[in-house]
């Protein structure tokens, strides 16, 4: 008489399991012995960081479509912090998952894909009509394919370098020059065409930077775990002071820089071959 409650509380169990994603993840891992293993469910840590970073894209997303640009940059911007932390936490804790890869480029396609993507068609690309919106979804398609060809390179290519302008870089292109502007009210409502077509070509060259096979330096290799020189921290001190001073200008500089570093290292290489042949 017992063993029937029993059977029926599995059984109900199973159903529920069969409706409600609870613990249905599951990834093959290594144990200490290098022994392959199943692990059920996934890391809590690294992926709230990834829930955040992708809370930030949409709520970038609803700013700019209520035209509240300001704060939509803004969120851009923490939306990187977001990203940038995911990642370190998850090697730091040795909590690396397939499921926190997949999902952390699900969450960036909606922060660095779409959100600039359509921050940069309300804010200047609509004046352009057609040829604005197709701008945008360049911008938004090169960020969908730069994402899926970095899954695709995982493991294969010098984690030392990205090929192709990174996502979060591209978006701090276009998020900080929308910043930079809107911070004043420049044009207000009535944006220039030049200004306008100059904007669009910002925006496309940042997309197809994205796609192209130019490398660019990833910061993957700084060892943030040991120790450093006091001078460092105070460099770092000095950097937040500059970056806070006046955000919008400084961010927008510093991507911008990074954004043309790669072609500058690409010219310089290509210099040194021809002057050697």
């Amino acid at each position: 008489m017992s063993e029937k409650p029993q059977t029926n509380r599995n059984d109900a169990e199973r159903v529920l399991e069969s409706i409600l994603p609870v613990g249905e993840h599951e990834e093959e891992g290594h144990d200490e012995q290098g022994r392959k293993v199943r692990h059920r469910g996934v890391y809590l840590l690294p992926n709230l960081f990834t829930t955040a970073n992708l809370f930030a894209g949409f709520y970038a997303i609803v700013c700019a479509i209520n035209e509240n640009f300001y704060v939509a940059c803004a969120a851009i911007f923490v939306a990187m912090v977001l990203d940038g932390l995911d990642g370190r936490v998850a090697r730091m804790t040795n909590t690396q998952s397939a499921f926190g890869a997949e999902y952390d480029s699900m969450s960036d396609m909606v922060a660095f894909g779409v959100a600039p993507a359509l921050l940069s068609y309300k804010w200047g690309l609509s004046e352009l009509g057609n040829v604005g919106l197709t701008v945008a979804f360049i911008y938004a398609a090169c960020a969908a394919l730069r994402l899926a060809r970095f899954n695709t390179q995982i493991g294969v290519v010098d984690k030392r370098w990205f090929i192709g302008l990174a996502s979060p870089a591209a978006a701090g292109v276009v998020a900080g020059l929308v910043w930079a502007v809107s911070e004043h009210d420049v044009y207000g409502q009535n944006m220039p065409v030049l200004a306008s077509l100059l904007f669009a070509a910002v925006v496309a060259v940042a997309g197809l930077l994205m796609v192209s096979n130019i490398k660019y330096y990833s910061f993957k290799d700084l060892d943030l775990k040991g120790r450093v020189p006091f001078v460092m921290m105070l460099v770092a001190v000095l950097g937040f002071a500059v970056v806070f001073s006046d955000p919008p200008r400084v961010l927008l500089l510093l991507f911008l820089v990074y954004a043309a570093s790669g072609p500058v290292n690409l010219a310089l290489r290509l210099r040194r071959i021809r002057s050697k042949g």
